[in-house]
């Protein structure tokens, strides 16, 4: 698939309009807390969300209202992850139903998400104010407004568009998404709001959805706590005028494959900015029996804790890697097993067939340095390889968890 990278995010695409602004409900007054997207027309609508039993409030009613397969707006407010209260549930139909009440739709056609502290109550009254406020803020260039409305501990928005062409007609696709800590995800990522203009039949884009999770969002973890808030949605307009997509062949494949480079880079983005992250770590195996083994083996090395530290202070410590390899559940002959360090500054390899090379540190050292480092396996098993993202384990995430609530 070819595609160009374009302005817009969540606005790119044809038919939406997105905002966002400070309610109250942080007490920072420079910091937007409230985040808007707007679609011109009933839109087919899917989603994916989070695995955690313990499950926010706005999670149950999104699953709800996409129980229809359609939506025509998204409201997420930060600060506050409406997680474990009494009046949750409450709450969150409350912020559908003023989104109704102020553009006219149905209530059950709005998304609504929080993120921020679990457990404390949600004040609906600023919510109130910034519905109130909505229709004089929203526009064709609001998306980064509310990239920045949906962040809590992230250094950076996390947004991105694409043009591409699906059935001989142009098509843009665009998402946003937040996630810093608490990333740990089996089906989503901590929020991610995406929009196309694509005409594609709902249960053709469930499908999309769920199948480009497992291979992005589901490769990231940041400090192996899955997020109670955990959603990847999607709205798609149809206003591209593209041939509806109602079944499997090369217009899906096209439609997967430029939602996978959403989802790609978002992903990537998210871990590049863990919670007090120095550098992107990614884990890339190749030669495993499968590619379940595959995902597996990257995972449980991108979840190391060793590992992660190791990163941090740039030390060539493959022992860890092998390790990490080897209490994977599932079937790897560690006597085949190659490891590599890769970045910017060259690659090294530190392990081959299991067994420790001599190798500079010196040189290791420098790879590692880098903002951005691979560690490259080779299980030596088949064909099968995938990707896993994380980041390093650095003394700034404990302080930033350690009074994270107060």
């Amino acid at each position: 698939m070819t595609y160009k990278v374009i302005e817009g995010g969540v606005c790119a695409a044809q038919g939406f309009l997105a905002g966002g602004i400070h309610c109250g409900i942080r007490k920072n007054r420079s910091k937007r807390d409230l985040a808007f997207i707007l679609a011109e027309k009933s839109c087919a609508a899917a989603g994916v969300f989070t695995t955690n039993k313990v499950k926010g409030a706005p999670v149950w009613v999104t699953m709800k209202h996409l129980a229809n397969h359609t939506a025509r707006a998204v409201i997420v407010n930060s600060g506050n992850a409406n997680t474990c209260t009494a009046d949750g549930i409450e709450k969150a139909e409350q912020m559908c139903a003023l989104m109704a009440e102020t553009f006219s739709i149905p209530a059950d056609e709005v998304i609504v998400a929080s993120t921020g502290v679990i457990g404390q109550t949600l004040p609906i009254e600023p919510i109130i104010k910034g519905v109130v406020a909505a229709p004089s803020i929203l526009s064709k260039e609001g998306s980064d407004l509310a990239a920045e409305a949906i962040m809590t501990t992230d250094l950076t928005k996390k947004t991105l568009a694409i043009e591409f062409t699906l059935g001989g007609e142009t098509v843009r696709m665009g998402g946003i998404a937040k996630g810093s800590g608490m990333i740990h995800p089996n089906m989503a990522t901590m929020l991610c709001f995406v929009t196309t203009d694509a005409a594609i039949a709902p249960s053709m884009l469930q499908k999309a959805v769920s199948t480009v999770a497992a291979d992005t969002f589901n490769m990231v973890s940041v400090d192996g706590d899955t997020s109670t808030s955990d959603m990847f949605t999607i709205m798609a307009s149809g206003l591209a005028g593209n041939k509806e997509i109602t079944e499997e062949g090369e217009d899906y494949q096209t439609f997967c494959q430029a939602l996978t480079v959403i989802a790609r880079y978002l992903a990537r983005e998210i871990a590049r900015d863990g919670e007090g992250a120095t550098k992107l770590i990614t884990c890339k195996v190749v030669g495993a029996v499968d590619t379940p083994t595959a995902k597996i083996c990257a995972k449980s090395v991108i979840c190391s804790s060793l590992v992660k530290a190791a990163m941090f202070g740039s030390d060539a410590n493959w022992g860890r890697v092998l390790c990490a390899i080897g209490y994977a559940q599932c079937n790897v002959d560690i006597q085949k097993v190659d490891v590599f360090f890769k970045s910017a500054k060259g690659e090294i390899q530190v392990c081959k067939m299991g067994t420790g090379l001599d190798f500079s540190e010196e040189k290791a050292k420098e790879i590692l340095l880098e903002k951005e480092v691979e560690i490259f396996c080779d299980l030596h098993s088949g064909s099968g390889e995938a990707e896993a993202w994380g980041c390093d384990l650095t003394y700034d995430y404990v302080k930033i968890n350690g009074d994270y609530r107060t």
